[in-house]
């Protein structure tokens, strides 16, 4: 049997991907789960529809992710932490603790896009990396400070 799949499907496919399946896990289990559509003429051309319409949607975000980018490669964002008398952190400055300085200055990037390559125990200037899109990652220059 021919399926459309409405969601993606580990170690089976993707959105959007028309498949040949057994006929029992597609009746059984693809369908009833809303997984998957019968693959019907219909149903191929809304897909071929909302494909279109879904790349379009990827290139606005892509276009806007790069220029989110190139605003956050010319920044820098300071962070004031608690530190002694060497200049070591009571700790280390984590990437929940970045997106939270970023949300401060008026971005909005999730955790889990930021990677703080390095432990960052002691003061100084550390480069961060961001991922804004599958696509596109920056750096932004964070300078740790004692409070």
């Amino acid at each position: 049997m021919k399926v459309i799949l409405r969601k993606n499907v580990e170690k089976l496919g993707q959105v959007g991907d028309v498949l040949k399946v057994k006929d029992g896990f597609a009746r059984n289990y693809l369908i009833p789960k809303g997984l998957a559509l019968n693959a019907t003429a219909l149903n191929l051309t809304l897909v071929e529809v909302f494909k279109k319409s879904k790349a379009a949607t990827l290139e606005g975000e892509k276009s806007e992710a790069a220029a989110l980018a190139k605003k956050l490669e010319s920044a820098s964002f300071t962070l004031a932490v608690e530190a002694n008398e060497e200049d070591t952190l009571y700790g280390s400055v984590t990437s929940q603790e970045v997106a939270r300085l970023l949300e401060a200055e008026g971005y909005k990037i999730d955790e889990k896009n930021i990677f703080v390559d390095e432990p960052v125990k002691s003061l100084g200037i550390y480069a961060v990396k961001i991922k804004l899109h599958p696509d596109i990652e920056t750096q932004i220059k964070v300078w740790i400070v004692k409070k």
